[in-house]
Order: C-alpha cells, then sequence, then structure tokens
C-alpha cells in the first residue's frame, strides 16, 4: 500500500452508533471500503479479517486483541488492521504496521476522521527507516537485524553495488569493496574487538543467493531482468519453470527480479503474462527493431525470420525496462526448452534525484509524497532557509548540502554529483520545483546516468491566488521581472504580450532593493491596455509566518509595499472585486 491509497478491500467493523458514524465517515471517503455486518461484532470481524485486505475497527483495543489473536498467521500475510477509538481521537495501528501496511492505514484514517495516529514500529517511533519498508524484498534475520539497528550496535553494510539506499543511522558501517558472497559465511555473535567492527550483524544488498543465519539480513535490490522468447501458445508452467531453474542455476534471487522482458509481438502471450503475474512483476516489451538494434553473444537466423530480430529472450534482458543495453551484463545467456527461451541480465544500479517542491511554507501545504521523498533520501541538497523548514523530517544519518541565496547554480550542480556517484539525492526548492525554481538548472546537468523523480509542489502563485480569492479563473500568465538571466528587454516584450492578450499577470521576483523600477514599469504597460480600476493583490509570504495580503488598483498600487517575499497578481479586464475578493470569471457571461 502507498502514501496515498488505501488498500483495495478494506472491512468497517463497529458496535455502537458513534463507530457506525465514524465508520459511514470513512466509507463516503473510499469507495472501497464497507462496512462488515455480522450476528455479532465478533463474527463481523473474523469475517472482515478473512475477506479484506485491511480492517479498520472502532472497538476497544482489548476486544479487538481477544478475537483476532487465534487467527494470526504471518505478519507478510495477516491483513492490516487499524483501531479507532469511540471518540474517534486516536487510529492505533494494530497489526500489519510495515509488511501489511497498517502504519500507513493509521495515517490515512487520521486524516479522514481527524484522529491522532497512533504508531508503534520501533523504527518509525524513532525515525529511522524499516528494512522492510525500503520498497525491496527483504529476507533473513531482518527483526534481528533492524533490534540491533535501533539498539546501536554495529552492523556491517555490504553491498555488491552502490545502490542508493535511503540514509541509515552511523552504526551501519559499509564495507567498500567486500562482495556479498565472499561474506555469505553465517556470522558469528561479535565480541571484543570484533563487534567493534560489526561483524556480528550484517546487512546484505545483492541479488545473489547467500547463506541465511540468524544475524544477516538480505536486501533484494532490483537488478535482474529475465529475457523470455516462446512459442505461441507456451504453457505458463514451462515457463515458469525454467526461469526458476535458470536462477537457481546462476546462484541468483528471482526477488530481484526487475521485470520479465520480450518482444512487443509477446505481450499478450498467457504464459509468459501469467508468469510475470505469479512473480509480481510486469512483462515490458520491445518492437523487434529495437531488439535487433542490441549486440547478443547468440544471435539467431531462425529468430530473425520468425519475429524479426536476431534475438529476442538475450536482447529484451540487456533492454530490461528502460532499454539503456549500455547499463547491463547479460549473466545467463539463453537457455530454451521445447517451446520457452530465457535469458537473464544484470542491470547496474542508477543513482536517483527527487527534485522537490516544498510548497509555499506551511507544512500543512506541502505534499505527502514530498515528506516521503525527504525521508527516502540520503543526501538533502537546498537553500539554508528552505532546509530549516524540514530538518525535523529528514532521518538520522541523513546528509545536509546546505547554500545560500545565488547559489542555484552549485545547489544544482551540487545535487546531480551526488545522484551520479550513486546516491539517493533530493534537492528542494519552494512552491513548486519546476516554477522558477531548481528543477530546470538540475535537469540541465542530469544525464542518462541517474532516474530523475519530479515532486510537485503548490507553487506561490496558487497560494497567493487562494488567498486573494479567484483570481486565476480564467488565462493567466506567469512572467519573474529578475533581469539577473534574462534582458530586460525580453522581459518588456513579454509584459506587452500578456498585456494585449488580457491575459491575469502574474509576477514573481517583482522588487528588490537592487531592482526597484522594473515593477513600475511592468504596470505602466500592463495599465495602457486595460482600466485604472483593475484590481491588484499583493500577497507576501503566503503561508507563512508575518503573512499579508493588500488590494489596490492599477491606478493606486504602491511599488513600495512590494518585495522579493510577494507575488503580484494583475487581473485581466474582466477581473471584479466581490466582497472585497478578486474574481475572474471563467469566460461565462460576467454577471454584475
Amino acid at each position: 500500500m502507498n502514501d496515498q491509497n488505501p488498500p483495495v478491500r478494506i472491512g468497517l467493523v463497529a458496535a455502537t452508533a458513534a463507530g457506525r458514524r465514524h465508520a459511514h465517515t470513512v466509507a463516503a471517503a473510499w469507495p472501497h471500503a464497507q462496512l462488515v455486518e455480522g450476528e455479532t461484532v465478533a463474527d463481523a470481524l473474523r469475517t472482515a479479517w478473512a475477506e479484506c485486505d485491511a480492517v479498520v475497527a472502532f472497538l476497544a483495543t482489548g476486544a479487538v486483541v481477544r478475537i483476532l489473536a487465534p487467527l494470526l498467521a504471518d505478519k507478510h500475510s495477516d491483513p492490516a488492521v487499524v483501531v479507532v477509538d469511540e471518540a474517534a481521537r486516536h487510529a492505533v495501528a494494530l497489526l500489519g504496521g510495515h509488511a501489511g501496511g497498517g502504519n500507513d492505514l493509521a495515517e490515512q484514517v487520521g486524516a479522514v476522521l481527524d484522529a491522532r495516529p497512533v504508531i508503534t514500529t520501533a523504527t518509525d517511533a524513532v525515525g529511522l527507516p524499516g528494512l522492510d519498508t525500503l520498497g525491496w524484498p527483504v529476507q533473513g534475520a531482518v527483526a534481528a537485524v533492524s533490534r540491533a539497528i535501533l539498539d546501536g550496535e554495529p552492523v556491517q553494510l555490504i553491498a555488491d553495488a552502490h545502490w542508493p539506499l535511503p540514509a541509515l543511522p552511523p552504526n551501519v558501517h559499509p564495507q567498500p569493496g567486500t562482495e556479498p558472497a565472499a561474506a555469505a559465511e553465517p556470522a558469528e555473535p561479535a565480541s571484543g574487538s570484533d563487534a567493534e567492527h560489526g561483524v556480528g550483524y550484517r546487512l546484505l544488498v545483492t541479488d545473489r543467493v547467500v547463506p541465511l543465519d540468524g544475524r544477516t539480513a538480505v536486501l533484494r535490490p532490483p537488478s535482474l531482468v529475465a529475457g523470455v522468447g516462446a512459442s505461441r501458445g507456451v504453457p505458463a508452467a514451462e515457463v515458469a519453470e525454467l526461469l526458476h531453474r535458470v536462477l537457481a542455476e546462476a546462484g541468483l534471487s528471482p526477488a530481484s527480479l526487475r521485470c520479465l522482458a520480450s518482444a512487443d509481438v509477446k505481450a499478450d502471450e498467457a504464459g509468459i503474462l501469467s508468469t510475470a503475474d505469479a512473480i509480481g512483476v510486469p512483462l515490458v516489451t520491445w518492437p523487434a527493431t529495437q531488439l535487433a538494434a542490441v549486440d547478443v553473444p547468440h544471435p539467431s537466423e531462425v529468430v530473425r525470420a520468425a519475429v524479426g530480430t536476431p534475438s529476442v529472450a538475450e536482447a529484451a534482458a540487456l533492454l530490461g525496462s528502460a532499454g539503456r543495453p549500455g547499463d547491463a551484463t547479460l549473466l545467463v545467456g539463453k537457455t530454451a526448452t521445447a517451446m520457452a527461451t530465457v535469458a537473464v541480465a544484470r542491470h547496474a544500479p542508477r543513482g536517483r534525484l527527487a527534485v522537490v517542491g516544498l510548497g509555499p511554507g506551511a507544512a500543512d501545504l506541502r505534499t505527502p509524497r514530498a515528506v516521503a521523498e525527504l525521508r527516502r533520501a540520503a543526501v538533502v541538497v537546498g537553500l539554508d532557509q528552505y532546509l530549516d523548514q524540514v530538518r525535523d523530517l529528514l532521518r538520522p544519518g541523513t546528509r545536509v548540502l546546505s547554500s545560500g541565496l545565488g547559489a542555484e547554480e552549485e545547489r544544482a550542480r551540487a545535487a546531480v554529483a551526488e545522484a551520479t556517484a550513486g546516491q539517493a539525492v533530493a534537492l528542494i526548492g519552494s512552491g513548486d520545483a519546476g516554477v522558477y525554481a531548481m528543477a530546470s538548472p538540475a535537469l540541465e546537468y542530469a544525464d542518462e546516468r541517474i532516474d530523475v523523480v519530479g515532486v510537485p509542489g503548490v507553487t506561490a502563485a496558487l497560494a497567493a491566488g487562494a488567498l486573494l480569492g479567484a483570481p486565476l479563473g480564467h488565462d493567466h500568465a506567469y512572467l519573474s521581472l529578475s533581469d539577473l538571466h534574462t534582458p530586460w528587454e525580453v522581459i518588456e516584450r513579454r509584459v506587452t504580450a500578456a498585456a494585449e492578450g488580457d491575459f491575469v499577470t502574474l509576477f514573481y521576483n517583482p522588487r528588490s532593493r537592487a531592482r526597484d523600477w522594473q515593477l513600475g514599469k511592468a504596470l505602466g504597460i500592463l495599465a495602457a491596455h486595460r482600466p485604472p480600476d483593475t484590481p491588484v493583490g499583493v500577497v507576501r509570504n503566503a503561508s507563512r509566518p508575518g503573512e499579508r495580503v493588500h488590494l489596490a488598483t492599477l491606478a493606486t498600487l504602491d511599488p513600495t509595499v512590494v518585495d522579493m517575499y510577494s507575488v503580484v497578481v494583475v487581473g485581466s479586464s474582466d477581473t471584479r472585486l466581490v466582497a472585497g475578493r478578486m474574481v475572474t470569471p471563467r469566460g461565462y457571461r460576467w454577471r454584475s
């Protein structure tokens, strides 16, 4: 379950009228949540447990524990359970905190009911990433290694490549140059100098099959792609048996499969699709012309004659999910049965750059996705004053690269350099990172060696518009009046075009101590094309301390009330003041 969407089927169980009211509130918010009835509340709870992906019980915690205790099987298969009290003050993640999504569900139920989520999972309580929340399969002694990390005991981190992991605490010690296979002998309890170097507990990051013991956990990165070719009508059992045999003989874990890959003509092949579904990975297909361009060790003219490419399995394995064969190494050449062919390639890890918009400043206007990316990062890069807004969200061990005003290029280069080195990086900016912010300078430097994730944010213009009323109800133009990067002649032409087009016009970077005449000049251009009583709004520090909203007209606005913390919104010829609010009609006939 992700941070934005609840599970597909949520069973709601209530015993009292108040509980049922709260349940109906949740059901109204989530179409796939429904009240589960039974002859008794216990029957209803047992039915919800058996039939739903998650359960929200509006009952006493003790009653839920007594009813469900005999049904508990395994945290990886049991549904998540959240318990809400009679007054809907608390949403308690009772079961399935990480593996079942119970912690996320408690947060979501809390948001719907205005209740406080209660999460007792140890790693969440102290801000550490749980090993089973990193998005990759994890095997072995997960609880023991997690406890060692929590207790501050030394833990070796041994990875077969530099994967972009989130920040880990200082007691987790990376071991450069150590291969997981070489370190795969079962760990012995640490003592003396060995304990100082963390040999007692280990976290391996590898796609290789390694021996498991009581002090070693294994994270499975999505490094493997299995290319699959098949005759029409191939049985799923034949594809699955061949795939698992090939992986086992190569000492590779199926848990590290990123996807199955094949030719476009196999996109509807039931046996391949069923195998992908059973493993829980997507099927990615490529056109024959693209497969034919990949250099493979075992081309076949017979295959070329049949499907238009000399290789399906090997070429598809090398293309993977992103179409970059240069990132991949063929580990297992094509291996065939009567109707199926499989090849396996390992794809190198790529750094990760999340460009995150923090919104206008208020915490409640910051998106959940922005928070998740900040907690996913090992390195966070940003302007010092923006970093101060989010330091409490960063995990222990996060490296922070801070700089002051005017260092945008430096921040962009630093973030891209860290991601290129294989780190998980978050580059932050206010508002939306793509609007007069850090996305464009960063992406000028980001090449194909890194994956880029854009996280939108509430822009200063949107925050200002909401405070002013509805000035953006029709076509509008954003313009920056800063001539530090754009010549004034260009800015002036754009302001003139906005004036002639009768756009609602928003001015970013409107006025500073060194640039005190540009705003007056721009307002003069607009005044030549629209009435002097055209509403103008100035919003300073939208959603932040010192927030101020000032209304004027083109004829009366005093530019000295404006500074670099302000957004200026100039209405179109249709914009009106209604009850002290700016309103621009949506193109319908204006009713006075």
